[in-house]
C-alpha cells in the first residue's frame, strides 16, 4: 500500500476540467449517435386500403352504449321483396330501414335490384333485449368490380362510400401436378370450372383420365380472365391451350368455322369422332363386356356393356355428336338414355339418376354436353353408369370402338393457326400477360367490353 509522503503536492484537479472531460465526452458521443432526421413519403393508398382501414377502425372503436358489438348478418332479396323490406329482416326498425334505403338510394337505383341479389350487414342488438337492432354497417356489390359501403360516423349519422376497383385483362398460364384427379388438381391451383371441364373434354379422346393419368403428372393451362385489385375474377374465358403427358391443344377458329376448335402443334384437328368413356371424372370401371357372375341373378350371364362405378349425380356426357332417341324408363336399365350418332353408331346409358337440362327424344346434343348423371335406379346394387355401344343395331364392346381423328389445316388457315400458335407460346414462355381492362354498363353493373 502506498505510504503518505509529506513532501508530495496533493494533486488537485480543478472544477473545470471536469466540464471540459464532459462536454468532450457529450461531443464525441453525439458525433456517432446523432443522425439527422429523413421524413419518408408514405405511398399514396388505392380504395380498397381505404377501405379496408376504415373497416379495421370502426371494428375496434367502441360501441354506441347499451348495444352490443355488431354480428355479420348476410341478406338475400327474395321475390316480390324490396330492398327496405330486405333490409329490415335483419331486425332494425321501419325507420331506420327507410334511412338505409335512401342513403344507398342517392347513389344506385334500388329498382334495379332483383330477387337473388345478396349483400352484408353488421348488426348491433340492444344489450338489455328491448328495443330495435341498430345497423353499423352494409356493403352491396353493384357490379363485377364496383361496390356500395353504408357505415356511421361516430356521430351515429350514417355514411356512404362507392368504391370502383380497377380491373385487368390477364392471361394466366397455370402449371401443376396431378394430386389426386386433373379436374380437382387444376381446381385447387384456381382454374375456373369451365375450363377444367373444357380441359377435361379435350383429354377424354387421348386418355382414360381414371387409369392413364397417374399423380405427378404435370399438366398446364392458358386462360384469359378479367381481375380486380382486391384478386377477384370478374370473369374469365374459354381454354386457350392444354397440354398433359405431353399431348397439347391449341385453340383456333378456322375460318367459316361456327366455333373454335382444337389443334395440335402441326395444326391437325384433335377431336376424335368418339371420345373413349362417357364419364370425365371420379370413376373406376368396375364391369367389362362379355360373360360374368351376374351381381343379382347369381349365375353366368353376357355383359353386354361396361360398368362405371361412380357416385350418384356424376355427370355423364355425350361421347359424341347425336340426337337423343329415347329417354325414359326402361326395366332393369332404370332411367334410360339412347343417342344415335354418326356411321350407325348409338350409345345407351342405364341406372341414371336424372337427365341433364332439355334432354328428350329428338333433342340434338354435341360431343361432351352433360345429358345425364349417374345413379343407381332399376336393378343395380348401387351407384353405377351401364354404358352400351351400338352398330347397326348389334351391341358391341365399348373398349374396342376405334374412332378417327378431324382434318388438317391448310393454306391461309394454317398460317393463321401458326401465328396463333406462336402467340400463345410467347406468353407461355413469360409467364403469362396483363393490361388494364375496358369495362362497359349493363344494367346490372359494369363488365368487361367486347372485343
Amino acid at each position: 500500500m502506498a505510504q503518505f509522503d509529506p513532501r508530495r503536492q496533493p494533486m488537485r484537479l480543478a472544477p473545470h476540467a471536469f466540464t471540459a472531460v464532459a462536454a468532450i465526452s457529450v461531443a464525441l458521443l453525439a458525433g456517432r449517435v446523432y443522425q439527422p432526421a429523413i421524413a419518408l413519403e408514405a405511398p399514396p393508398l388505392t380504395q380498397q386500403q381505404i377501405s379496408v382501414l376504415e373497416a379495421q377502425a370502426f371494428a375496434t372503436a367502441g360501441m354506441p352504449a347499451g348495444l352490443t358489438a355488431p354480428e355479420a348478418i348476410p341478406v338475400q332479396i327474395r321475390k316480390g321483396e324490396t330492398f327496405e323490406q330486405a333490409v329490415r329482416r335483419t331486425g332494425i326498425g321501419a325507420e331506420e330501414a327507410s334511412a338505409v334505403a335512401a342513403t344507398i338510394a342517392s347513389a344506385f337505383d334500388l329498382k334495379d335490384l332483383r330477387a337473388g341479389l345478396r349483400f352484408e350487414t353488421a348488426i348491433s342488438q340492444p344489450r338489455v333485449g328491448r328495443g330495435d337492432a341498430r345497423l353499423i354497417g352494409l356493403t352491396m356489390r353493384t357490379g363485377p368490380a364496383s361496390q356500395l359501403t353504408v357505415s356511421r360516423s361516430f356521430d351515429g349519422a350514417l355514411r356512404l362510400r362507392a368504391l370502383d376497383e380497377k380491373v385487368t385483362d390477364e392471361t394466366v398460364v397455370l402449371h401443376g401436378e396431378v394430386k389426386g384427379s386433373l379436374s380437382s388438381s387444376a381446381q385447387r391451383a384456381g382454374a375456373p370450372a369451365a375450363v377444367r371441364r373444357r380441359a377435361i373434354q379435350l383429354f377424354a379422346h387421348k386418355f382414360d383420365l381414371d387409369r392413364d393419368i397417374r399423380a405427378s403428372d404435370d399438366y398446364t393451362f392458358v386462360f384469359p380472365r378479367s381481375i380486380t385489385e382486391s384478386g377477384r375474377t370478374v370473369s374469365s374465358g374459354d381454354l386457350l391451350y392444354a397440354e398433359l403427358k405431353g399431348v397439347v391443344f391449341y385453340r383456333f377458329k378456322p375460318s367459316g368455322s361456327r366455333e373454335a376448335q382444337y389443334f395440335d402443334a402441326t395444326g391437325k384437328n384433335m377431336r376424335s369422332t368418339m371420345m373413349r368413356t362417357p364419364l370425365d371424372r371420379g370413376f373406376r370401371i368396375s364391369s367389362t363386356f362379355g360373360f360374368r357372375r351376374h351381381p343379382i341373378a347369381g349365375y353366368r350371364k353376357m355383359h353386354q356393356g361396361m360398368d362405371f362405378a361412380a357416385g350418384t349425380g356424376t355427370p355423364v356426357i355425350a361421347p359424341a355428336d347425336g340426337v337423343v332417341v329415347e329417354a325414359r324408363r326402361w326395366g332393369g336399365y332404370g332411367n334410360w338414355l339412347r343417342i344415335r350418332h354418326a356411321n350407325g353408331l348409338e350409345s345407351g346409358y342405364g341406372h341414371l339418376s336424372r337427365y341433364g337440362s332439355g334432354i328428350r327424344a329428338g333433342q340434338r346434343v354435341r360431343q361432351g354436353q352433360v345429358v345425364a348423371y349417374v345413379g343407381s335406379t332399376g336393378a343395380s346394387t348401387g351407384p353405377h353408369l351401364h354404358y352400351e355401344i351400338w352398330r347397326n343395331g348389334q351391341r358391341i364392346n365399348p373398349a374396342g370402338i376405334r374412332t378417327s381423328e378431324g382434318t388438317i389445316l391448310t393454306g391461309s388457315d394454317l398460317a393463321a393457326f401458326r401465328a396463333e400458335k406462336a402467340r400463345i407460346d410467347r406468353i407461355i414462355a413469360a409467364g403469362g400477360d396483363s393490361h388494364p381492362a375496358v369495362l362497359e354498363a349493363t344494367a346490372e353493373g359494369l363488365r368487361p367490353a367486347q372485343a
